[in-house]
This record gives C-alpha cells, structure tokens and sequence, in this order.
C-alpha cells in the first residue's frame, strides 16, 4: 500500500514539474480575454488602469521594448543609465498602455491567425470587431517566444503601423533635437508619467 502511494506521489510531482510551452495564439487569445473582462466589471477607470498594468507586466516584454526604442543610443549608455531608462521607461509605458485601452468597453478580439517567423518570433493575427463607434481594426501582435513557457509581447502592429517603431521614431526626435543628450528623454518620459 505505501509503494504504490508512493509511486503514485513520483508519478503526479514528475507530470506536474513538467514545464508546457503556451502556443502564442492562445496566449494571445488568453490575454486579450482577462483584459476584455476587466473592462466590461463595473469598476471606477483608476481601478481598471491598475489592473491593466498588473496584466502588462505579466505578458509584455517592457524592458526589450524599451531598450529597442531606444535605438543605437542604448549602446552609449553607461550601466547607471540604462537602469534610470529601465526605470523610467517602464512607469511611462505602463501609464500610456493602461490609460489608452481603459477608454474601451468590451473590446472584442478574435485571434485568426500566426505565422512562426523563427524560433525567438511568432506574428498572431487578431480582429478587433467592429462596433457602432469605430470600424474592425486589424491588430498584429509580435511574440517573443525564446522562451515557450514564458511567452512575452514585443510589438502591436495595427493596421500596419508599428507601435514600437513609432516609439522608437519619436525617441530619436528627441535625442536628435537635443543633442543626443539622453537627460532630455529622461525629462520628457518623467514630464509624460508626472501628468
């Protein structure tokens, strides 16, 4: 009685210590749902913005977006930098994302389709549905899947337009009309998360 208890206790600890890779349309799919659910509760919109940050943290890759939009600049940057921009970026980002999507009621996404570009890449097609309000707007979503336990948003590309890239762009205006004095970015990310 005790062997079998206890080979029936290595067996279940050995299936459940087994790592399962997430495919990134249902990840997606997954993530579009909670956040949805969240904005149809009849909870106040400062309510909504923290839980839409606390979705954020899990399944978007800020910091990669953030070193990303920072273009060539990041190599320059001194240790001590990198982790302010880190920093700042991450509060400027989560405010922006959070208060931007808490203006929906009920988004409707409907995944449709992914297209694995690599082993560290896979584009999920999405639709957000149309309403009386605002016509269907196709959304891409660009995963990063390095690691397939832990499935990690890169990029939204919404109707072709590149969320990280537009990012990227007005960072380098930015730097560019300043110098290349990344203290200006500082300024304008902690001016954006101070409003």
């Amino acid at each position: 009685m005790k062997r079998k208890l206890l080979v029936s206790l290595i067996i279940f600890f050995s299936v459940i210590s087994v790592s399962f890779s997430i495919e990134p349309d249902v990840f997606v799919q997954s993530t579009v749902n909670r956040a949805s659910k969240l904005l149809s509760d009849g909870i106040s919109k400062d309510e909504k913005i923290e839980k839409l940050k606390s979705i954020a943290k899990e399944t978007v890759d800020i910091q990669g977006i953030g070193f990303y939009t920072l273009g060539a600049k990041r190599k320059s940057l001194t240790n001590d930098e990198k982790k302010k921009y880190s920093e700042l970026f991450e509060i400027y980002f989560l405010k922006s994302f959070s208060s931007r999507l808490a203006e929906y009621t009920n988004p409707e996404i409907d995944v449709i389709a992914k297209e694995k570009l690599n082993d560290n890449y896979t584009i999920v097609n999405s639709v957000l549905k149309a309403t009386n309000e605002r016509p269907k707007i196709n959304i891409d979503w660009r995963i990063y899947t390095k690691n397939p336990e832990n499935p990690l948003i890169r990029d939204l590309i919404i109707e072709g337009l590149s969320l990280a890239r537009t990012q990227k762009e007005e960072f380098a205006s930015v730097l560019s009309s300043n110098n290349d004095n990344i203290d200006a970015l500082f300024n304008v990310l902690k001016e954006f998360s101070n409003n």
